[in-house]
């Protein structure tokens, strides 16, 4: 069973991370977050859960309104060829449907089957915000702490400025 978002909060409690849950209407896209997210204050993000030609994973992280050029990422993170993965994918990777893709799922990737990218202009913000395994919150927590909570999970993320 993937984590729940109790989990998660008892997870973050657990390795003394500070975080404070919005809750709001399910939020599948980016316009659909912007119009409804009052006054969350911190970095509003992006998550793109893809796949390479060499059947590699990779969730890359970045601002909200971060164009990534698909074709240029690639050679930008080491990857071969990418395109998005699939739900059956998503949900069996990181334990999320779509609308839901966060680095808070990396609870439930303890393999560590999926490569993590952290853009540092997303890092550069003191707060950043993301779903907490669904998409009817948000939670806040301190970019520090977000890499804290990466490497908990057994991940060593590449982080640059994409």
């Amino acid at each position: 069973m993937p984590a729940s978002p109790e989990d998660l909060f008892q997870c973050l409690d657990d390795l003394a991370i500070a975080h404070e849950t919005t809750h709001h209407p399910a939020l599948h896209t980016v316009s659909e977050s912007q119009a409804v997210r009052g006054q969350i204050a911190g970095a509003h993000n992006k998550n793109l859960f893809l796949r390479d030609k060499k059947k590699q994973t990779w969730l890359v992280c970045t601002l909200e309104d971060k164009p990534i050029e698909m074709k240029q990422l690639p050679g930008q993170i080491g990857a071969a060829r990418l395109s998005f993965g699939s739900a059956d994918r998503l949900a069996e990777f990181l334990g999320v449907l779509p609308g839901s893709v966060t680095p808070f799922a990396l609870i439930n990737d303890p393999e560590c089957r999926v490569k993590v990218v952290l853009d540092t202009a997303m890092l550069d913000h003191e707060q950043v915000n993301f779903h907490p395994l669904v998409n009817t919150m948000t939670t806040t927590i301190s970019s520090t702490d977000l890499l804290r909570f990466v490497r908990a999970c057994g991940h060593d993320p590449l982080m640059l400025r994409l």
